[in-house]
């Protein structure tokens, strides 16, 4: 059985900085897109930084500078560094697995952790 658990959210001030995790089971991890999407209340869920298989990145350009994903294939965990938080931060982030298969695309998503950016 495939699962994706985030940890590592929680309430902090602005300017401060926060470590998500996401470790994943039942899938071969390093063959995986991993990204991380969030969703603010409102609001759409949207795209905040995927890591490649080999290691390529990608940002959101609201988060270019403050955030940094990476990841540990032995220990099948994809990491969010946040720093320089702000308000406009705040939203439950999901952690999502890709993996395009000769016939099949997998995509497997967490059950997303609460950040709350407030003074």
């Amino acid at each position: 059985q495939v699962q994706l658990v985030e940890s590592g959210g929680g309430l902090v001030q602005p300017g401060e900085s926060l470590r998500l995790s996401c470790a994943a089971s039942g899938i071969i991890f390093s063959l995986f897109t991993m990204t991380w999407y969030r969703q603010a209340p409102g609001k759409q869920r949207e795209l905040v930084a995927s890591i490649n298989s080999g290691g390529s990145t990608n940002y959101a350009d609201s988060v270019k500078g403050r955030f940094v994903i990476s990841r540990d294939n032995a220990k099948n965990t994809v990491y969010l560094q946040m720093g320089s938080l702000k308000s406009e931060d705040t939203a439950v982030y999901y952690c999502n697995g890709v993996h395009r298969g000769a016939l099949t695309v997998y995509s497997y998503w967490g059950q997303g952790t609460q950040v709350t950016v407030s003074s």
